[in-house]
């Protein structure tokens, strides 16, 4: 009793002394006080996380859905989940006692003739529990269960960056598809300007180079809308090779869906930065792994400190003899065993300082994710502000330019305008058209962007 007392009264004072071993404080994320950029003020939606089903596009829902559905990165992120979970169980149970049932049977046979041979079988409960005094073991279990936190988010980070590919890619066929009808009725128009100049050179009214030049335009037409259509062409297997949709029902249902270039509604973002990156999953997984680094450090210092175990068993024995059988309850406990770390040339100490430098990286990367995640926010609100500023002027130059065109082939008809003339407003008109479809390209793009960037309606108590 006496050994026993003073063993508890040293693992006592070291317990004190090892109170630096648990985790640091809160790591200062470094972000801005208030957003550079100007805030979208057109279109609010009420749960980011629903944000597509809100777009009154039903098969873009039925894409996003189906890309999310065969995702090898999803079911990356899925099975970390599963591996963080057993590695938490496993963290977790080594604080808890072991049990074990154990039976043993053994036969003596004496030298001496005399003594009779004996057999002994018992049947035990046999338990073994390392008392965590100094926290190693629950430092190891905080820090599995921060990265089983940090897996959570990373499954959704995962779906977010799917839907959002998903959504470019369907939103650059939408846009293909108007430039491919651009470049078709371009096609058309200059083909036509062909034919009438073929037959007025005929007719002598014009020279032969003009019937050449208006032959070579309507071939330059053509060329184009049959590249812009293989374009497209790719943008569908693009499409079929994310969702795993068959090519032709995914055509099918392409044709049978108006073309939407933009999405309906926008997305609110909250005036202070801390409450946008407050919703990234990515951020809240590079603070996890801050928070589990600060756990390690905690569990490598109290590897260095006593360590404190107890056993016992419990059963039932009995005792064969040729003189009969003996039956009786056994128990023992202990012993109760402290081991302590005298020497080891080090290897502690280093596996303290190594760490150490594990949680120093972890904080670099945190706070470098949450600069990025800044980063790509105020990229998403410039582009969504310019965007917005050129719209009204790119329509305006357009509708110009139509009205200039129209005017010119007009005159060229009545043989008041040359062909030159003609080609020069028609090649205007034509990147009049081009610039107001890649604007609304571009736009859809900003918000798919900003989406991702405010974490696609995630939160840390998910």
């Amino acid at each position: 009793m006496k050994v026993l007392k003073m063993t508890l009264a040293v693992t006592a004072a070291l317990a004190l002394s090892a109170c630096a071993s648990g985790p640091a404080s809160k790591v200062d994320a470094q972000a801005p006080l208030q957003w550079q950029a100007p805030l979208p003020h057109k279109g609010e939606v009420a749960e980011l996380a629903q944000w597509w089903q809100k777009q009154g596009d039903p098969l873009l829902v039925q894409l996003i859905d189906a890309a999310q559905a065969v995702s090898p990165t999803i079911a990356t992120a899925r099975s970390r989940i599963e591996d963080s979970r057993a590695q938490r169980v496993a963290a977790g149970a080594a604080l808890a006692p072991d049990l074990n049932g154990v039976a043993t049977s053994t036969r003596m046979s004496q030298q001496q003739a005399s003594m009779p041979t004996n057999t002994t079988s018992q049947l035990l409960l046999q338990s073994s529990w390392e008392i965590d005094i100094f926290g190693r073991n629950r430092a190891a279990r905080d820090a599995a269960q921060a990265r089983l936190e940090s897996a959570q988010a990373g499954w959704h980070d995962a779906r977010v960056s799917v839907a959002a590919e998903t959504a470019n890619q369907y939103y650059g066929l939408r846009a293909c598809e108007q430039l491919l009808a651009v470049a078709q009725q371009d096609a058309a128009s200059r083909a036509d300007t062909a034919r009438l100049t073929e037959l007025t050179a005929k007719a002598g009214f014009q020279a032969p180079a003009n019937a050449a030049l208006a032959r070579a335009s309507a071939a330059d037409a053509s060329s184009r809308a049959i590249a812009q259509r293989a374009v497209c062409d790719v943008n569908v297997k693009a499409l079929v090779a994310l969702t795993a949709i068959p090519e032709p029902e995914l055509r099918q249902r392409l044709a049978g869906q108006a073309a939407v270039l933009s999405p309906a509604q926008g997305v609110a973002i909250p005036a202070l930065p801390a409450e946008t990156l407050a919703q990234r999953p990515d951020v809240f997984t590079a603070e996890r792994e801050v928070a589990a680094s600060s756990f390690e450090v905690g569990g490598a210092r109290a590897e260095r400190f006593p360590r404190l175990s107890i056993t016992g068993s419990v059963g039932r024995g009995r005792i064969h003899t040729s003189d009969g059988n003996v039956t009786e309850n056994t128990w023992t406990i202990g012993p109760l065993q402290m081991s302590l770390p005298l020497f080891d040339a080090g290897r502690r100490r280093a596996a303290v300082d190594a760490a150490k430098g594990r949680y120093e990286a972890a904080v670099s990367n945190y706070r470098g994710a949450v600069r990025q995640a800044v980063r790509e926010v105020e990229e998403a609100l410039v582009n969504l502000q310019s965007t917005d500023e050129r719209a009204a002027d790119a329509q305006t130059a357009l509708e110009g330019y139509r009205t200039a065109f129209t005017a010119t082939e007009d005159r060229y008809k009545n043989g008041m305008a040359s062909l030159l003339e003609l080609e020069d407003a028609r090649r205007t008109r034509l990147a009049a058209e081009n610039t107001v479809v890649n604007l609304q390209r571009e736009r859809s793009a900003a918000w798919i962007a900003l989406y991702r960037a405010a974490g696609g309606g995630w939160t840390a108590n998910q």
